[in-house]
């Protein structure tokens, strides 16, 4: 069955999309309808049943810190030190699912007001594409165009 891109999904624990649309002045956020999800579970679990139903998201915006002990003051935080998963998590997992699927990434966007957490699910959604052609998961690695070395040079 061949997979529709369908619906636009909105990662975050407290906001909503008009809320997004405040602070980043992206009339995505009030001009297109978003399904809301609120934490790592609802983010996994929405995008495995519209997957199985042949639906795909078109596009998904990303918060970073969605519970509260993310918020707090950390010294040297690492992602395993969060009881609860972060919007790093659900990228990664995003991630995981394009290339176990051979889906392509959704488009994006991500509004979360962690600076530090928006650069690394950028980082990270970033590396899954190919700079040169468009491809995306593996691909890049043997993407004749790519001129990145993957190997050391010990």
């Amino acid at each position: 069955m061949a997979k529709e891109r369908t619906y636009n999904l909105f990662l975050d624990d407290m906001r909503e999309p008009k809320d997004a649309f405040l602070y980043t002045q992206n009339s995505k956020y009030v001009d297109l309808e978003w399904v809301v999800v609120r934490n790592y579970p609802d983010f996994v679990s929405e995008i495995s049943q519209r997957y199985i139903n042949g639906e795909l998201p078109e596009l998904i915006s990303f918060d970073h810190d969605l519970a509260k002990d993310h918020y707090e003051e950390m010294i040297n935080p690492s992602y395993n030190d969060f009881g609860e998963r972060t919007g790093y998590h659900c990228a990664k997992w995003l991630v995981d699912f394009c290339i176990d699927t051979d889906t392509s990434l959704p488009n994006y966007l991500i509004h979360s007001m962690n600076p530090a957490g928006s650069a690394n699910i950028l980082s990270l959604l970033k590396s899954f594409e190919c700079d040169y052609c468009g491809g995306q998961g593996y691909h890049k690695m043997s993407c004749v165009r790519n001129s990145i070395n993957y190997e050391s040079n010990e």
